[in-house]
């Protein structure tokens, strides 16, 4: 069950400890970065340290720029495969709270999909 859902670098939120989190990291290449955690404080100073994955510890510093929590890390980190499906676009919309291209971004632009046809 999705409980939080975004974060703007201007603010300080408050975050529940001892919660698994799905997490979006910016990286230094401007490129996104999708995991889940138990401490989301912890894991990303581990990412800025460069003993993170092995993706970020060549693009640091990173940012962390979204972040949800769920009840049980199963269900994070059910999330977080699901976003790193995504491109780059769904995710900006998610990160922005935008909720309409996140849905255009969701749609089949396929040409042999039915709404494309003539």
């Amino acid at each position: 069950m999705l409980l939080l859902k975004k974060i703007t670098l201007l603010l300080n939120p408050v975050r529940i400890y001892n919660m698994p989190y799905m997490y979006i990291l910016r990286c230094i290449d401007d490129t996104y970065y999708t995991g889940s955690t138990w401490d989301l404080d912890r894991r990303l100073e581990q990412h800025n340290a460069g003993e993170g994955a092995n993706y970020t510890s060549k693009r640091i510093p990173v940012a962390l720029v979204y972040y949800e929590y769920y009840d049980s890390i199963s269900t994070a980190y059910e999330r977080e495969k699901q976003i790193q499906g995504w491109n780059r676009a769904k995710k900006k919309a998610l990160i922005n709270g935008n909720k309409e291209e996140l849905h255009l971004s969701s749609e089949c632009s396929n040409e042999t999909h039915f709404s494309n046809k003539k």
